[in-house]
């Protein structure tokens, strides 16, 4: 909301929550009653005391993406304005990594975050998420029932990421365990947390060092960018961030659409429409970071009748532009001019491994499980709360019991 003359957006105590139950149960609702009461540009908190502007209009969103130069994603100044104790500064506060840079240093990193993802064997990448996916599915198939995230996605996802970075299993263990308290504790045992992760992740840095592989940690520290152990840990720690959550989220979102929407149940299962089709339908409607892709503006900025303050956060909303009525509704399937994957300089490298990943994993689970169905109703599903992803915190399913899958 801004007065007649362009000036600042109101006070705090006017703004938007978007770390709570309720934004959180009903996004859409609220993406909708934004748009009435505030137009492209949204007062918002991303944590108590946290204000930020969330960009809910599609053309102006790909306006500030493709402006690195006027709208910055590095945050140094912003997070001296904010204590230590906020629950969303580890996440947002600077690193030296491809996430929260600019300019010269931006692109030195992105050059080599790039060279590592591209290098991924995309068919071996079939191989790969199948050999994963027949264990975790034998562990549970004689139940008639699982949970998804826990027993499935997540697991599924992390052994897969482990196999693209070259990361051993006993190394990935410690991964697991040290990111797990960093990011389900606060004080001393997210610190521990932390440092458990940075422990591993400079063990697997040093073993690739002196044998390297056909993997990403190798190609980044192989890259002309020259990365150091400090930026090889930073950009390593930014890839398991970008490649846990967020593909974790879109291989449940995709399976609890196709498990509850007449047009995807139905189809689907029946061969008509593909699982690229309902992964489609989530990363215009549900995509799995649903606010993110954040800058801080050099300076004071006028966007439209709105002036976005210098150096406070600007978040687009990738779910609320998707569904912007100024770029029309209508069908979906096979349309992929989403914002989900961001635009511009800061736009994912990774789209097609994650897509791949996605939806082989979805294709293994529902070939050898094709009668699965939710354990229960569609509007007793739980959404996480938090400001940036769009997450489910279980997907419980069940199915006829059925007999081991053959191991490869």
């Amino acid at each position: 909301m801004t007065t007649s003359t362009g000036s600042f957006p109101l006070a705090v105590e006017a703004r938007i929550p978007l770390y709570t139950a309720e934004f959180a149960n009903d996004p859409h609702g609220n993406y909708r009653e934004m748009r009435r009461a505030h137009g492209s540009m949204v007062p918002v908190e991303l944590a108590p005391g946290v204000p930020a502007t969330l960009v809910i209009g599609y053309h102006d969103a790909v306006r500030i993406l493709n402006d690195p130069e006027h709208f910055p994603a590095d945050p140094r100044i912003w997070q001296d304005t904010i204590p230590d104790d906020s629950p969303v500064k580890p996440m947002l506060q600077w690193y030296p990594n491809v996430l929260r840079n600019a300019g010269s240093t931006h692109w030195r990193y992105r050059q080599a975050n790039v060279a590592a993802v591209d290098g991924v064997d995309l068919h071996g990448l079939h191989a790969t998420v199948e050999r994963e996916a027949i264990p975790l599915i034998n562990a549970f198939c004689e139940n008639g029932k699982a949970e998804l995230i826990s027993q499935y996605a997540m697991p599924l996802v992390f052994a897969g990421l482990n196999d693209m970075l070259g990361c051993p299993p006993d190394i990935g263990a410690r991964v697991a365990a040290g990111m797990a308290a960093l990011f389900d504790s606060v004080d001393e045992n997210a610190a521990l947390g932390m440092q458990m992760l940075s422990e591993a992740l400079l063990e697997l840095i040093a073993l690739k060092r002196s044998t390297p592989g056909d993997d990403m940690v190798t190609r980044l520290l192989q890259h002309d960018a020259a990365l150091d152990d400090t930026e090889m840990l930073y950009n390593i720690i930014s890839i398991y961030g970008a490649g846990l959550e967020p593909q974790q989220n879109l291989i449940i979102n995709t399976l609890r659409l196709i498990l509850t929407d007449d047009r995807f149940a139905g189809d689907v299962l029946g061969g008509s429409l593909s699982t690229r089709d309902a992964l489609d339908e989530v990363l215009f409607n549900d995509p799995p970071m649903a606010n993110f892709a954040i800058s801080y503006p050099r300076q004071p900025m006028l966007i439209g009748d709105t002036w976005l303050p210098a150096h406070q956060p600007v978040v687009i909303s990738l779910a609320g532009c998707n569904n912007d009525p100024a770029i029309g509704g209508g069908e979906r399937i096979g349309n992929r001019s989403h914002l989900a994957w961001s635009l511009g300089p800061h736009a994912c490298p990774a789209k097609s491994v994650a897509s791949l990943v996605a939806q082989e994993a979805i294709d293994q689970l529902l070939d050898a499980l094709p009668e699965l169905r939710l354990a229960v109703p569609v509007d007793e599903l739980s959404w996480r709360p938090g400001p940036f992803h769009r997450a489910l915190a279980a997907l419980p399913v069940v199915f006829p019991a059925g007999p081991p899958l053959n191991v490869l």
